[in-house]
């Protein structure tokens, strides 16, 4: 096999682990607002191919690989079934999801960054298409449950490592290394995601500082 084939078919193992285990997630998520079986399985689809959508409609080079490769589909759809069957929870949930969480991130940041710089554009566009596809998916999901997308604010890093991940995909890539570049931003954006975690790092809020206004002295003019 030539290297374009083993960095496509580590791209599509990584992308479609990142599909189960955000699916999984939105599974869980179902459960907990007590959603029937429609509820579990469109959260499943959201997280799990909503950011590949975003990006692919973007881009506006074809059909959504979503919608062209069943596996995906399908994949979504089995985790939102494993969720609906058996209740994901207990310590190796806990330790299990935080780890194919971060692997997800990493790698829909360097699939989104790789595609888009295999269409011919430049490092930007691929740097934020790459945050959209780690991020787009988790995104409409919680404007669909009504809470506020939680990459805005309230918890570790997150779509800043997908930056960083898109940052490095790019660079490599430009470098001419793509296999390098998507094995690289992918662990890079996971082990980013899971230090933050651990030690709590979160970007700056606003400090509510404003202009004060300068009083004038009773006597002056």
């Amino acid at each position: 096999m030539t290297t374009t084939a083993h960095l496509t078919d580590l791209l599509r193992a990584l992308d479609l682990t990142g599909v189960f285990a955000n699916a999984v997630l939105g599974g869980v998520i179902a459960r907990a607002e007590r959603f029937d079986l429609v509820g579990f399985v469109g959260l499943a689809i959201l997280p799990g191919l909503g950011g590949g959508l975003i990006r692919d409609t973007l881009l506006q080079h074809g059909t959504p690989i979503a919608l062209t490769d069943y596996t995906y589909l399908l994949t979504a759809v089995g985790g939102a079934a494993l969720v609906f069957v058996l209740r994901v929870e207990g310590k190796l949930w806990d330790r299990l999801f935080p780890l194919l969480d971060a692997l997800a991130l990493g790698c829909w940041a360097a699939a989104g960054a790789q595609k888009t710089l295999a269409l011919g554009l430049g490092w930007l566009p691929a740097v934020l298409l790459g945050v959209i596809t780690a991020v787009g998916g988790g995104f409409v999901r919680d404007i669909v449950i009504r809470r506020a997308p939680r990459i805005f604010g309230g918890n570790t890093l997150y779509a800043t490592c997908a930056l960083v991940a898109g940052g490095v995909m790019a660079g490599l890539e430009r470098a001419g290394h793509p296999m390098a570049g998507s094995i690289s931003a992918t662990f890079v954006g996971a082990a980013l995601v899971l230090l933050a975690r651990h030690r709590g790092w979160q970007l700056p809020t606003s400090p509510g500082w404003r202009p004060a206004l300068r009083r004038r002295p009773p006597d002056e003019p």
